[in-house]
Parts: structure tokens; C-alpha cells; sequence
């Protein structure tokens, strides 16, 4: 993906500006249960309020479904709706199950497996294609997973990352192109991809909810 130095020298300057101090601190669940959960939960929902807590419950609640295994035998005792309090009829409800079943498939136990999938390029892209399968999973949700597995090499490009992209005028637009213009200001600004797409989005979703 071809970036122009114009979009990068303008989404560096917004990052001096309002002071990013991206920091690299790794986004990772070691337990398959609590990041499928967030993973499924995460678009278009509060963070911090809706998705972390579930999450946690899990983690907390349920040793147990550390691996896929355990996981996947949870889910087949528990009303999932019910313990997550979640509408039964979201298709997030089915996705955590759907999630599940491909890690299955493709013998990926735990978070670590998935991780060592996600840094050999030839086996993330299978990994890719195989979780592409499950319906309202696209390329945010894939990086994001990716990232919940400790990956500082990938950004999930979000309505915060579009929008921080979008107000420095650069004209980056699709996903692709704003995650390239990211990814060539983080070598600007000596950070991983990862540590500043966190910045922006830690400054993004604070600033929004100042706004409220």
C-alpha cells in the first residue's frame, strides 16, 4: 500500500501537537475464553463499560477456558446470553460460538498458538482466510485479534484511528490506507504500529467522552 509523505508528515504533526506518548505496552489476553469474548463484543461498543468487564468475567470466573478446549466445553453447559447479559438475538453471541469453533478447527488451543499463527506470514494469512468465514468478521476484527494476542505489529483501524487520521486532512480514506498511513507515521515517530495506534485510540475515545 502506497502512502503519501504529505498524509504521514500530517498525522506525525497532529501526534506532536496533542502530545501521543505512545508506549509499548503489550494488549494481550493469555486466556482463548476472555479474548474471543472481547474480540466478538468489541465493534461499535463501549470498551470500557461493556466489552472489559465480560471479558473479565470470563477470565476471572472461568480458569478453565484458558484454552479453546475448555472454552468450547463451557459453552456447551453455560447460557452464554445470560451469564454475559447480552441480547440473545445478537449476532455477536453467535460469533463468540463461531470464533470458537474455526480456533478449533485449526488446532490453535491457546493464545499463544494463535500469536505464533500471527507471526509467520504464510500461516496468518490460512488463519486469515479460515476466521474470514465467520459472518461480521472482517480485517478490524482479524488485527484485533492479532493485537489481543500481544501483537504490536498490527492496527486496528476503528472510527477513533479514522477519525484522528481524518482531522489531520490527510487523505487517506479506506482501511488500508489510513492502517499504511499509521503504520509509516509510527517509523517516523520510532514507535511499533501497535504502541501508536493505542495512543491514538487511548486520546481519541478519552476526547469523546469529554465531549458526552
Amino acid at each position: 500500500m502506497t502512502v503519501t509523505a504529505r498524509d504521514v508528515e500530517l498525522v506525525v504533526a497532529l501526534a506532536g501537537r496533542v502530545g501521543l506518548e505512545p508506549t509499548e505496552d503489550e494488549r494481550k489476553w493469555d486466556h482463548m475464553g476472555a479474548l474471543l469474548v472481547d474480540a466478538a463484543l468489541q465493534p461499535r461498543a463501549r470498551y470500557k463499560t461493556t466489552v472489559w468487564p465480560r471479558a473479565r468475567k470470563v477470565y476471572d470466573e472461568w480458569p478453565d477456558a484458558r484454552t479453546t478446549t475448555g472454552f468450547r466445553t463451557r459453552l456447551t453447559s453455560v447460557d452464554l446470553p445470560a451469564y454475559l447479559v447480552w441480547r440473545r438475538t445478537s449476532p455477536k453471541i453467535a460469533k463468540i460460538y463461531d470464533l470458537t469453533s474455526v480456533m478449533s478447527e485449526l488446532g490453535i488451543d491457546t493464545v499463544d498458538d494463535l500469536a505464533a499463527r500471527f507471526r509467520d506470514p504464510e500461516l496468518e494469512r490460512d488463519t486469515r482466510d479460515a476466521l474470514r468465514r465467520v459472518r461480521y468478521v472482517g480485517p478490524k476484527t482479524l488485527d484485533y485479534i492479532a493485537i489481543l494476542t500481544g501483537s504490536n505489529s498490527h492496527i486496528a483501524v476503528d472510527q477513533h484511528i479514522a477519525a484522528f487520521v481524518r482531522v489531520t486532512g490527510a487523505r487517506a480514506r479506506t482501511y488500508d490506507e489510513i492502517g499504511a498511513v499509521v503504520r509509516a507515521a509510527a517509523a517516523e515517530l520510532g514507535c511499533s504500529p501497535g504502541a501508536l495506534d493505542a495512543a491514538i485510540w487511548n486520546h481519541m475515545s478519552t476526547r469523546h467522552a469529554g465531549q458526552k
